[in-house]
């Protein structure tokens, strides 16, 4: 029977040694579901600690209530015909509408019916339907075989947000987790693809529109230009809607999660390397500081004339001043004083 436990701690990791440590299990022999993040706070105010349900399987039957409410019904009604012989009808009639009610609850039935025993299909729905119900999901499951070998699994129901995450993390995560479980211990390897209500369809449309968008910038600026950070799937859909648009190339460069597609401009014969841009005469004039105005013509020097009417200068002899009197002191330094002498 399965049952589960509350434990809180500073940080995820000690809520779940706390709790392994309370119920004597590994971590293989549980599972964990996180119910509230830790939050450090402000300077310790408004610290929440982490908390997190673990649930384990304790190894007793689960208690069966629903069958014995069915057989104390059928209990009571034998003694009735034995009383009453002409009311045998009346529980037939009773019973039927029983009997079509179980038939009419569980849609889903059906689509697990026709699965071979053993098969990857049941085995893959089988782990799909365990991993939804802890979840608390309820949604179809579609199987149906992919062209050149695997399997495409769909999903349908309410509540599908929880089931495809932000950006499709949660929904890639249970991909990799249906791929692993079937294909494990297995020779040949079966490539699995689950959708939920045509999410993967409807991603890859934007992702080609934006491809092609990207395409057109690189083509445009003639420089290359990186997608955001995306998944192997992602970059796929990216590679292939420009595998055949001219004058660009893709690839992928750093490592994950933050791999990333990069659109390459590739330059036609004959072209520079290094395309001509319109504002590089400006930035090298302002940096030299020139402009672009012709410079203004410099007035041109007046002819020298001589003028041979002018009177000639007369020279004039040198005379030097009368000398100090006798009495004469000269002046303290920076302190006027009068000169009579002059």
């Amino acid at each position: 029977m399965i049952q589960s436990i509350e434990t809180t701690g500073k940080t995820t990791e000690d809520a779940l040694k706390a709790a392994l440590a309370e119920l004597g299990l590994t971590r293989d022999e549980v599972s964990v579901e996180i119910v509230t993040m830790p939050k450090s706070g402000f300077f310790g105010i408004g610290a929440v600690p982490a908390k997190l349900r673990v649930s384990f399987d304790d190894g007793r039957p689960e208690p069966q209530t629903a069958p014995e409410r069915e057989k104390k019904p059928a209990a009571e009604k034998k003694p009735a015909p034995a009383k009453n012989p002409g009311s045998e009808k009346k529980p037939a009639a009773a019973k039927a509408p029983k009997a079509k009610a179980p038939a009419a609850a569980p849609a889903r039935a059906p689509e697990s019916a026709p699965r071979p025993a053993g098969s990857r299909e049941e085995e893959a729905e089988t782990f799909l339907r365990g991993l939804l119900e802890r979840m608390g999901v309820e949604c179809t499951i579609a199987i149906a075989p992919r062209e050149g070998g695997g399997m495409d699994i769909t999903l349908d129901g309410e509540n599908m947000g929880a089931v495809i995450g932000r950006k499709g993390e949660t929904l890639d995560a249970i991909q990799h987790l249906v791929n692993y479980t079937v294909n494990r211990g297995s020779d040949k390897h079966m490539h699995i693809n689950v959708d939920a209500e045509g999410y993967r369809s409807k991603r890859e449309e934007t992702l080609v529109n934006l491809a092609h968008k990207m395409a057109a910038k690189v083509l445009k600026y003639k420089r290359s230009m990186a997608f955001e950070p995306m998944n192997s799937y992602e970059r796929h859909v990216i590679h292939t809607a420009l595998q055949d648009v001219e004058g660009v190339s893709t690839n992928s460069i750093g490592t994950e999660p933050n791999r990333r597609v990069v659109v390459n401009y590739e330059r036609p014969a004959g072209e520079s390397a290094e395309p001509p841009r319109r504002d590089r005469g400006r930035r090298e004039r302002n940096r030299s500081g020139r402009s672009d105005r012709p410079a203004a013509p410099k007035p041109a020097p007046a002819e020298e004339t001589e003028d041979r009417t002018a009177a000639p200068v007369e020279e004039t002899a040198y005379v030097a001043p009368p000398p100090p009197p006798e009495d004469y002191t000269p002046p303290v330094k920076n302190k006027p004083q009068a000169r009579e002498w002059c």
